[in-house]
């Protein structure tokens, strides 16, 4: 009987042992900047958010809370959201690469995460921009897009990714 579930559970052990790789490496990491503040990945993209807010007219600026490991957006005349290590999208990363290398299929697969990665990346920097601009414009409806409209955006984008990886290449003889 366990014949018949060894691909199976071929599948799911790599997926658990690439996830924990994944996740200390990436735990290992936010430990080694737990005294400058917020990590620079997630720095990175609350300046990539800043100049899309700008280059889309709403004037911004960030103001870094070391002490809370924090960066607060400031947009038009407030303060409006605060970026902290969770909303850099990378534990949503790890869960998405952990699953498509969990169905290696060689070199495409690497192919296939850069791409993606750029595309969760990009997607994860509007929908931290679009927040703003929600809580800038309509602050009545920031709650509802923070709790559930951009986090569908970004979950819906990964299983769509999945969907797509699953069907175009892992089931592909």
């Amino acid at each position: 009987m366990l014949k018949d579930f060894k691909p199976v559970l071929g599948i799911l052990l790599r997926f658990i042992i690439i996830y924990l790789v994944l996740l200390f490496a990436y735990q290992f990491y936010l430990n080694s900047f737990k005294e400058s503040g917020l990590d620079p990945f997630s720095k990175m993209i609350t300046r990539q958010v800043m100049f899309l807010q700008q280059s889309l007219g709403y004037p911004s600026a960030l103001y870094d809370d070391v002490p809370n490991q924090q960066v607060w957006y400031h947009v038009k005349t407030k303060f409006t959201t605060r970026m902290v290590e969770g909303c850099n999208a990378i534990s949503v990363m790890i869960l998405f690469v952990s699953f498509i290398f969990a169905f290696y299929k060689g070199t495409k697969t690497f192919v296939f995460v850069g791409v993606s990665l750029l595309i969760l990346h990009i997607m994860n920097v509007l929908r931290i921009a679009g927040l703003n601009i929600v809580y800038s414009d309509y602050p009545k409806y920031g709650k509802m897009t923070h709790d559930y409209v951009f986090p569908a955006v970004i979950y819906g984008t990964v299983v769509l990714l999945w969907l797509i990886w699953i069907k175009f290449f892992a089931l592909k003889k």
